[in-house]
């Protein structure tokens, strides 16, 4: 191993276990205060996968790059027509389509009579969609990816957004870099933004940790030296995975089957996804975005024991969203609370869909104003 590749390692050692550090004495409390509910594991036998069952297509992404995904036709809806509504579901970091699976199937009980279509993709890098090269591992890539999906699973109707972390981070994206789309001709009518954050996600809860420079010299390393990602692999997954499998949910919820199904799909995400996305976690910010969004009906969902993005993250997007949002703060949920109490999330999505609507048209100035003003 070359020298750099040697540094790489030992940054990405210490940068590691910076953030292990930060969280294991929060994640052994966590950990130690689950109990089993007396009636059992209330997910047991709980297949997780099944949602990959759903009818399959491949959306290529601006560069080439294949995205899996499901799409989940409602109400007798063909694949020829143009749905009532198409509601698009985003995954977070290091997750899958998977996490979706209890508002995939609560929601197609609610809306079996209604002609909608729900489409579920992986991200680049994640679940089923092709590895992803370090240079796209980027928001604006991300963003890019999701238009491309909305083009081609829905070209025409009214179009709402749900975004969990990381994917409600590309939603806030989309809105800074296409506002067109959120405008009274546009398509969106309405975003869901599921425990995630418009910016500062390096200043709460475990996060913090991201502004580690030696976290930063593995991750500029790895991106070089793909060797040295393998190098630390099992490093990587030894601390960061059972933070991040702790921190998803709140300290009194424990069902094993949650908890596996959780660290599956971080263990199936490839150790270069992880590392390589870690800095656009760090650098986040679309605040631009929450003005472009409070156009159209919003839901902010969060729980309040949420280490990962922390319940002010939330406050601050619904204070400034408008009159139009609703706000569901779930108590004692962790980051993953549409598994932890699925239903409370369920209900702020089919709410917002009731509520769905296109951005109200700007007022039009009177010719005889504009003659007074010239």
């Amino acid at each position: 191993m070359k020298p750099s590749e040697r540094i790489g390692v030992a940054a990405g050692a210490a940068g590691l276990a910076a953030l292990g550090g930060l969280a294991t004495a929060g994640a052994v409390r966590t950990a130690n205060g689950r109990r089993v509910p007396p009636g059992g594991d209330p997910y047991a036998g709980i297949d997780f996968t099944t949602m990959y069952d759903d009818p399959a297509s491949t959306v290529p992404a601006a560069d080439g790059l294949a995205l899996a995904v499901r799409t989940v036709d409602l109400g007798g809806l063909t694949s020829g027509e143009t749905p009532e509504m198409t509601v698009v579901f985003v995954h977070g970091f290091s997750l899958r389509l998977a996490s979706w699976h209890f508002q995939r199937y609560a929601l197609a009980e609610k809306w079996a009579d209604r002609r909608i279509r729900m489409v579920f993709f992986d991200l680049r890098g994640h679940g089923r969609s092709e590895n992803a090269p370090a240079q796209t591992c980027t928001m604006d890539q991300l963003v890019s990816d999701l238009r491309e999906v909305v083009r081609a699973v829905a070209p025409a109707g009214r179009v709402v957004l749900v975004g969990h972390s990381m994917g409600g981070m590309a939603l806030l994206g989309l809105a800074r870099r296409h506002p067109e789309l959120f405008a009274a001709d546009g398509r969106v009518a309405g975003v869901a933004l599921v425990a995630t954050a418009a910016s500062g996600l390096a200043e709460e809860g475990l996060g913090r940790s991201l502004r580690n420079p030696l976290l930063d010299a593995f991750a500029v390393v790895a991106r070089r030296t793909p060797r040295v990602i393998e190098a630390g692999r099992d490093l990587t997954r030894m601390v960061l995975e059972p933070v991040l499998v702790a921190a998803s949910f709140g300290p009194r919820f424990h069902s094993p089957a949650a908890g596996r199904a959780v660290e599956k799909m971080l263990q199936n995400t490839p150790i270069a996804t992880v590392v390589n996305f870690l800095s656009v976690l760090e650098t986040h910010d679309e605040t631009l975005g929450l003005p472009v969004i409070a156009h159209v009906p919003s839901a902010v969902v969060c729980g309040d024991q949420d280490k990962m993005t922390p319940l002010p993250n939330s406050l601050y997007m619904y204070g400034e969203l408008g009159t139009d949002s609703h706000l569901e703060v779930v108590e004692g949920a962790g980051h993953m609370v549409q598994m932890e109490v699925p239903d409370r999330v369920t209900d702020a999505i089919d709410d917002l869909v009731g509520r769905a609507r296109l951005a109200a048209p700007r007022p039009r100035r009177r010719w005889w104003r504009l003659k007074e003003n010239a």
